[in-house]
């Protein structure tokens, strides 16, 4: 293995859409919500770990979660896992990995990667991920890749691609935000914008050039800690200033500005496992398209639901359609799927 390949796995969201399975206390990352045998962030780490040497996998995620990772993850050390004491969105605990990475090793390159994600074809990702860093290693990039869209998405943000490219690896024209259903549709039928599916790949010294061009003020709050970086004194630093960063994303705190970008339109098969919609799709289906996860169920004129409850439950349906039924310790939820996005401003309501 490479010992210049580095790995950032991002898995301090709190994936409120999947709630009440996933909840600020036990996030989605840390439940294995297809049935397989190993959470969300195991298989991340396993998937990762096929190119990238054990020791040189950083989870990010928030101080609350150090143990889950810890007994989730036997094979990472303390030291690997970067505690984040405050929630302020992908920019700035890129930043924070990036600069531990790079007083470790100057020639690094770094993917960053979410934890919550599902990746069928874990050989093409590999190969996929093997041709981004090939790249990277020859040219200033900063890379991504590219998920084929199969629907107009209004879920995703879109990545728009030069037309004329006809190399394998195409410049990045722009990224463009969440659209509603009738631009999702053109960007479909244009045949050259991609879901951005929020894995990045690049070196630490093409990423930290464009922290300090586009991020100044950020860039130098995290370069204050330098000498602290990788010593005992790292987690007091951080603890001291990561709150003072600005909450935003990589994507509007560097992407969306750098010239320089490029993506790589992945071969394999993706899910962002963002709502219970997307879970459905993943699940196996009884003949009338109803996913089931742990329930005993009885279905009359019931289609296109998805039920989950505790191990065992008999759970006894008719007339529903398209409906998310989850029973978890003290809630029940019966929600229309076609208003899965709202479940996000249900939590947030309640826990005011």
């Amino acid at each position: 293995m490479n010992k210049n390949y580095y790995a950032i796995i991002m898995a301090g969201g709190v994936g409120s859409r999947f709630w009440p399975v996933s909840t600020t206390e036990f996030p989605k990352q840390f439940h294995d919500m297809l049935g397989s045998g190993d959470t969300l962030i195991q298989k991340t780490f396993s998937r990762l770990s096929q190119l990238i040497p054990v020791e040189n996998i950083l989870i990010l995620t928030n101080e609350k979660y150090n143990s889950l990772v810890l007994e989730q993850l036997p094979l990472v050390k303390q030291e690997q896992v970067l505690l984040e004491p405050a929630m302020r969105n992908t920019a700035p605990c890129i930043l924070y990995a990036s600069l531990k990475i790079k007083k470790q090793n100057p020639d690094a390159l770094m993917v960053v990667a979410p934890s919550d994600h599902w990746i069928e074809d874990e050989r093409t990702f590999t190969e996929n991920l093997q041709h981004c860093f090939d790249f990277c290693t020859k040219e200033n990039a900063l890379m991504t890749l590219g998920i084929q869209p199969t629907f107009p998405n209004t879920g995703f943000g879109y990545i728009e691609f030069d037309k004329t490219d006809t190399n394998p690896i195409k410049k990045v024209n722009q990224f463009r935000e969440k659209p509603d259903y009738e631009t999702a549709k053109s960007f479909l039928a244009s045949g050259n914008f991609l879901w951005n599916g929020g894995i990045f790949i690049w070196s630490v010294k093409s990423i930290l050039e464009a922290f300090e061009k586009f991020q100044p003020k950020m860039n130098n709050l995290f370069l204050n800690g330098w000498n602290n970086y990788n010593t005992e004194s790292e987690q007091t630093f951080i603890d001291q200033n990561y709150g003072l960063s600005e909450n935003v994303s990589i994507d509007y705190a560097v992407m969306e500005n750098a010239k320089n970008v490029y993506v790589l339109p992945a071969t394999f098969d993706w899910n962002d496992l963002g709502t219970w919609g997307s879970l459905h799709e993943k699940l196996d289906k009884d003949e009338n398209n109803n996913a089931v996860v742990n329930a005993t169920v009885l279905l009359n004129n019931a289609s296109s639901n998805i039920i989950s409850t505790s191990k065992d439950k008999l759970v006894i349906i008719d007339g529903l359609e398209d409906f998310i039924i989850v029973d978890k310790d003290n809630v029940l939820l019966i929600y229309p799927k076609s208003k899965e996005q709202e479940i996000k401003g249900i939590v947030s309501n309640l826990k005011k």
